[in-house]
């Protein structure tokens, strides 16, 4: 799934969105008699899970203090951004290899994404529109587990921003969608981050994140969950990652460039288009920058953002956006005078 969210911009499709929270169903004070480990050693059982086939129910809760939107701005049938950034929802999630469908439950609609190999759909029930798109060569092989609309996703992004200024412990032992579960936390050892600490809850028999909470500094409750309310790992059946439009869609081919993706799956001397981020900072600190060309404007970015030096800017309990005058927007999780300074 990692490879596939790379394609968003690509495919200018909301339906993909389907990350964000997960309200974790986590019983804190069940003791399953796990044995004590390091925590380089669960670190060892997340790096060799076996996470290549399996089936759940995921729950999303996200409360990352963004202003309420007046209700014209916040429609869309099939969910809009600012609706899956707030709230709880809920998803189905079936994996096996290269193989995965994420069904995304709205309010009275559905919306699902289907990767059968190089074949990908995306499907709207609230608008009636699929879009079909072949992954580029290089993006055809690997596991699919890690999608954003999975636990596994978030406990990855979380272990690359973990570097020398961070703590990693092992809290607890819990039970997490009936499974027992090592409590690895993560605890920031530096006051530039709008991260408080992220908790990690890894099967202790195969290895797979099965929930994450985030806290952000000066929040008592979380502001970012995502975990499996029931988890299966037996092989989904084949049947879950056909996808035909049920008739009277509106079908939609997009093409992906193949030159396209990170630069390490080219090869050293492949053209490349488009801008290449600067990065500043490092792990929890860490600011990206890109050119945009032009800051977006309307209703939505107005209510949003708030003006600040050299551009609009919003900042989230966990994350900071700047959109700058001159057509660059930088993010972290970071304060937003620190993106103020790095534009400079």
């Amino acid at each position: 799934m990692r490879r596939l969210t790379r394609w968003i911009p690509a495919l200018a499709a909301p339906l993909l969105v389907v990350g964000g929270a997960v309200a974790v169903p986590l019983v804190a004070d069940a003791d399953p008699g796990l044995p004590d480990r390091t925590p380089e050693q669960v670190l060892e059982l997340i790096a060799t899970a076996d996470d290549t086939s399996f089936s759940g129910t995921v729950e999303q809760t996200s409360e990352l203090g963004l202003p309420e939107l007046p209700e014209q701005l916040d429609q869309g049938g099939g969910g809009s951004v600012t609706d899956l950034l707030t709230g709880t929802h809920t998803a189905r999630v079936f994996v096996d290899g290269d193989k995965s469908r994420v069904q995304v439950m709205d309010r009275l609609a559905e919306r699902d994404v289907v990767v059968d190999g190089e074949d990908v759909w995306l499907w709207s029930s609230a608008d009636q529109t699929a879009v079909h798109t072949t992954l580029p060569e290089h993006e055809r092989s690997g596991p699919v587990t890690d999608g954003g609309a999975t636990p596994a996703e978030v406990a990855d992004r979380l272990l690359e921003a973990a570097g020398p200024s961070t703590d990693i412990q092992v809290t607890d032992t819990a039970t997490v969608a009936g499974r027992a579960v090592y409590q690895l936390t993560l605890d920031p050892r530096t006051d530039e981050t709008l991260v408080d600490a992220a908790t990690l809850s890894v099967d202790a028999e195969t290895g797979m994140p099965l929930a994450v909470t985030i806290r952000a500094v000066g929040q008592t409750e979380p502001a970012f969950q995502i975990g499996f309310t029931e988890i299966d790992y037996a092989t989904p059946d084949a049947d879950l990652f056909e996808f035909t439009p049920p008739a009277g869609a509106e079908v939609v081919e997009k093409t992906l460039p193949e030159h396209d993706g990170p630069a390490r799956d080219r090869d050293e001397g492949a053209d490349r288009e488009g801008p290449e981020p600067v990065v500043t900072g490092q792990d929890w600190a860490t600011v990206v920058e890109l050119p945009v060309g032009e800051v977006p404007e309307g209703a939505m970015v107005q209510q949003l953002t708030v003006p600040v030096e050299g551009g609009r800017a919003l900042q989230t309990s966990l994350v900071s956006v700047l959109l700058t005058d001159d057509g660059r927007v930088l993010a972290g999780a970071v304060p937003v005078d620190t993106l103020v300074a790095a534009a400079r």
